[in-house]
């Protein structure tokens, strides 16, 4: 019902923009055209595929109900159109799981957030800025560890990433090569279990030391400038994966880090749509909706926020981003217009 009364109202309003000699076929340029969506396995980017599919169905093309799928095999059915796009594209982070063939038949499309997918460690402002906290370097020191170690194993206890994520495999690699395995106790158990229990113990005056990401609902809870920083690694030593991009391993302008520039220790990505590039061919108004469709950041940490709250079902997501157009609708009307103009 919803989702019917919000596309109904953007057809009202684009309509009473046309041409009165102008086809009505004009608003629709997908008309009598199935899309075969897909998008990422952590639900932290369904937001964003939510919005796609509402812009796509505007312009009057069937979408299918997505399939989730993990990067490789996402990256492989696309070039074989197996399904037409996704927005779940962490650059350069997943070029190496791209397939040889990729270029000749995908392409990246617009940004839906430009740098914005960060990862490093945060460190609760309070006490960073009591015992001088910079870098990981800094739990060497004894009053640092015990400070932080919540067990009483003589480590200072981080809120990692679980086994098979690969967060997980470079926040190993640091306690290797920085030789913090004495130092730093990474809790690995599950990180929605694992962060809950960490804020919690930070509600009741504990200090906080985790690893995040963004686009996440981590640091809309705790804000990174306010009650969290960013903090260093001691110098940039990266993983196989990781030394064709060092350059984006140290970034300015972050809010919230301990110095300009900050050595995060993780790439930072750009989050694209990556489609077909047979069907954008084909599909020039969706091409144009990809290209300038964008997301603040903080938009999307706010709804990840409403999702770990609760309201992670498929109606609640729709439902954010129905209310998402509602609050955006001169921008969206924009971007619209400009897909159907690119399909005249």
């Amino acid at each position: 019902m919803i989702k019917n009364v919000i596309l109904g109202a953007a057809l009202a309003v684009m309509m009473a923009t046309l041409p009165v000699t102008a086809s009505a076929d004009a608003a629709l340029p997908g008309k009598g055209i199935t899309v075969k969506p897909a998008r990422a396995t952590w639900n932290t980017g369904f937001f964003q595929e939510a919005l796609v599919r509402r812009g796509l169905e505007a312009l009057g093309y069937v979408v299918k109900k997505p399939k989730d799928l993990t990067n490789p095999i996402f990256y492989k059915a696309v070039t074989l159109g197996d399904v037409d796009y996704w927005t779940n594209g962490w650059f350069p982070i997943h070029n190496d799981q791209l397939p040889k063939n990729f270029d000749k038949k995908a392409e990246k499309l617009g940004y839906v957030v430009k740098a914005g997918g960060l990862q490093g460690y945060l460190v609760s402002k309070r006490e960073a800025d009591k015992y001088h906290i910079t870098s990981l370097e800094d739990f060497k020191r004894d009053e640092v560890k015990k400070a932080f170690d919540t067990n009483n194993d003589g480590k200072a206890d981080l809120t990692a990433c679980p086994p098979g994520w690969g967060c997980e495999k470079v926040i190993s690699h640091h306690m290797d090569v920085y030789n913090l395995k004495d130092h730093i106790n990474p809790i690995t158990a599950s990180y929605e279990a694992g962060m809950a229990s960490a804020l919690a113990g930070y509600k009741n005056g504990k200090p906080l030391f985790f690893y995040t990401w963004s686009p996440n609902w981590t640091i809309f809870k705790v804000k990174p400038g306010q009650d969290v920083v960013w903090i260093n690694v001691p110098q940039i030593m990266p993983t196989n994966a990781q030394s064709k991009a060092v350059d984006r391993m140290t970034v300015r302008g972050i809010q919230g880090a301990v110095s300009d520039p900050v050595k995060l220790g993780f790439i930072v990505a750009d989050i694209q749509i990556v489609a077909n590039k047979k069907f954008v061919g084909n599909n020039p108004a969706a091409k144009k909706f990809f290209e300038v469709f964008t997301l603040p950041l903080a938009d999307i940490n706010e709804q990840n926020t409403r999702m770990n709250g609760g309201e992670k079902s498929e109606k609640d997501i729709a439902r954010h981003a129905d209310e998402w157009i509602a609050k955006n609708q001169e921008k969206w009307n924009g971007w619209l217009s400009a897909a159907r103009m690119a399909a005249k």
